[in-house]
């Protein structure tokens, strides 16, 4: 074997050796973790890789950075044929890709896609060093620079290389490079051509090896583990319902995540797959809100945790040792999320940040390390069945002031199961809406009952605090109330108890077939059931409460109804399933603001009120129109935008005199 052959060989085989130590290392933690099941649905776990992966859908979403990781990971993929083709001629020389179209169109592709990788790595840097985006704020900035320049010497190394073998003459894929061609003919304008372009040909040969094996074994201290993480990590991914929670064993002498080894396999994969691209920290309100919070740190910080535990050492001087809880991830970090699930949503790679923030949320709450008025509320809902502290009794005193009567469906029949939720029943300010969807329904001659009395809080958001013994008793005394009822449909006004009601309470032997009440209001519109005496001639923005829209797909329904009362709907930049959250979910209404600077609802009304032309923020959300109200008036908003529900427009439609709008 000729030296160099013998040379190559020893480099390879020291750093597989090297790079190969380093990653079972970094994958021994999963072989000993939790289990998951993340086996089923071969094929749509597939084509989740194809889209996410190779059609970049999510990554495409931030066009200027989508579009370059599409360049260098296109390029990359087709420039394996250069590595195999390289690296075989060097181990054996006279090796080649020729009876493929090695020499022909193989090259031209890989000519192309060299150039296509350096146009790909000079938008990165323009990117990372020049505009700068807020996203990255947090990421490892030596790292990324390493990365990137390792990328552009692979390639360029490799232009070079070609273009030098082309002025030497003796390469029969000349004709089908027509870049490196170009450059050979630079060379030889200097005069290197022929034998005195040999040695740089050589040079840029061992500098594209080193290139690539440097490559290897910088990885496992890299963000960009994902090159080899990011398939596995999307074909993984959770195809669950996106509202249900992994459940917690009740029955374990210590509920939630405490320590780090807790983690299933995939949570863990979750943590090497993480890129720091910072599109999770973009969209999360409690970092635009400043709170304690950004997606992106906190998966950061769960991994050098995790690293350090197993001694390896952090990614990040001084982050990831002592205990999980309070040291590697603070509390507050913990309680500033909403778990409006936004972070997921954008995340190309499917990182899974919700459930382990809940994971540690629990586990904080069985210590009792929980803000005072928090734990007043869950003391509320566990004695009275609601966060008001009122009695079960005044559930339904909003029904008092109808005029009418509505049916007890615990004691006949109905069509329709208004679960009204503690909101739509308690609070003052969202009462009165109570009470024109119970008119608009009995105008639309609507078979419907509510529970009265025998109905406790859903709770969705007792679950997303972390109380998973006071959800399950919330729940179980719904369900069994629940089954004692005749009735068709479930219809709610609340996201969050929709959430529940259709996706939570189905694993405690809950299953109802449960509906949004502008779904139902469509229904009655589109039947006739419901028929508009007047149009509203009035241009309205409208906000996807996230409970309804990213979680439960509810995004359609509250358009068409507004559609169909004619009223103009402006959308905002964040809109569907790209909606900011308004900061109530996750127990977060509940809990103090001290801290914030901007609150999410107040953040919503200055993106809504930028759109120039809307005077109505329509909502959907017994919380959204508590929340938004107010940040109309913390704003200053008030002559320039006015909360609606949907219900309102509804009832003002149906009426052959102008109510004014938002009247009690």
């Amino acid at each position: 074997m000729a030296a160099t052959s013998i040379a190559l060989l020893s480099l390879i085989l020291v750093t597989l050796a090297w790079a190969g130590y380093r990653f079972w290392r970094l994958f021994r933690p999963l072989t000993r973790a939790a289990p998951e099941n993340r086996f089923d649905q071969p094929l749509r776990r597939i084509w989740g890789v194809v889209t996410n992966v190779g059609g970049h859908t999510r990554l495409l979403q931030i066009r200027y950075s989508g579009t370059l990781h599409l360049l260098i990971f296109s390029g990359f993929v087709v420039l394996l044929t250069a590595v195999v083709q390289e690296f075989g001629k060097g181990l054996a020389p006279g090796f080649s890709l020729a009876v493929i179209g090695g020499n022909t169109w193989i090259a031209l592709l890989q000519d192309i896609f060299e150039v296509l990788v350096v146009v790909g790595v000079a938008m990165a840097a323009y990117n990372r060093y020049v505009r700068r985006p807020d996203r990255f704020k947090g990421s490892n900035e030596r790292d990324a620079t390493v990365i990137l320049v390792l990328i552009f010497c692979v390639v360029a190394s490799l232009l070079l290389h070609d273009a030098f073998r082309i002025a030497e003459g003796h390469d029969p894929s000349a004709s089908w490079r027509p870049v490196s061609s170009a450059l050979a003919a630079v060379v030889r304008a200097v005069g290197l051509h022929g034998a005195a372009s040999q040695p740089w040909a050589h040079v840029f040969y061992w500098t594209h090896i080193l290139a690539i094996l440097g490559f290897l074994a910088y990885i496992p201290t890299s963000k960009h583990l994902h090159i080899f993480v990011g398939i596995p990590n999307v074909y993984f991914r959770d195809l669950g319902p996106k509202g249900t929670l992994p459940a917690a064993d009740l029955t374990q002498p210590s509920v939630g995540l405490k320590e780090i080894h807790q983690l299933g396999w995939k949570q863990m994969l979750d943590l090497y797959a993480c890129t720091e691209c910072g599109r999770c920290q973009a969209v999360c309100p409690a970092y635009a809100g400043g709170q304690p919070l950004s997606p992106k740190l906190l998966i950061m910080d769960l991994r050098d945790h995790l690293l350090e535990q197993e001694g390896i050492g952090s990614h990040r001087q001084g982050v990831g040792g002592g205990a999980l809880l309070g040291d590697a991830i603070h509390d507050d970090t913990l309680w500033a999320c909403t778990t409006c699930r936004a972070c997921m949503q954008v995340c190309p790679l499917h990182i899974e940040h919700v459930p382990k923030i809940v994971g540690m949320r629990r586990q904080l709450v069985e210590q009792g390390r929980l803000e005072p008025r928090l734990q007043d509320t869950l003391a509320s809902l566990a004695q009275y069945g609601n966060s008001f502290n009122q009695s079960e009794r005044m559930r339904s005193k909003w029904v008092k002031d109808l005029g009418f009567t509505i049916k007890d469906a615990r004691k006949e029949p109905v069509d329709v199961l208004w679960f009204v939720g503690d909101f739509a029943s308690y609070d003052p300010r969202v009462q009165r809406l109570t009470q024109t969807v119970a008119r608009v329904l009995t105008r639309a001659e609507v078979d419907f009952g509510i529970l009265y009395e025998g109905e406790r809080n859903s709770g969705n958001d007792v679950r997303r605090v972390g109380e998973e013994g006071l959800f399950e008793m919330l729940a179980q005394h719904n369900i069994e109330t629940l089954g004692k009822c005749d009735f068709k449909r479930i219809m709610t006004t609340d996201p969050h108890s929709l959430n529940a009601l259709g996706q939570e309470y189905p694993r405690l032997g809950g299953v109802y077939p449960v509906m949004h009440y502008t779904q139902l209001l469509l229904e009655l519109l589109e039947e006739g059931r419901l028929r508009p005496t007047r149009g509203q001639q009035m241009v309205a923005t409208y906000h996807d409460p996230c409970y309804l829209g990213r979680y439960n797909n509810g995004f359609d329904a509250p358009r068409q109804v507004m559609e169909l009362l004619g009223v103009k709907v402006h959308e905002m930049p964040r809109c569907r399933e790209n909606s900011f959250c308004c900061g109530a979910g996750g127990g977060r209404i509940w809990m103090d603001d001290k801290g914030v600077k901007e609150r999410p609802s107040e953040n919503r009304i200055r993106e809504a009120v930028a759109l120039g032309d809307a005077g109505y923020f329509v909502v959907a959300c017994p919380k959204d129109v508590v929340m938004y109200s107010a940040a109309v008036q913390s704003t200053g908003m008030e002559g320039r935008i006015q909360v609606m529900d949907v219900i309102e427009l509804v009832e003002a439609a149906m009426e052959p005199v102008a109510v004014p709008v938002g009247a009690g």
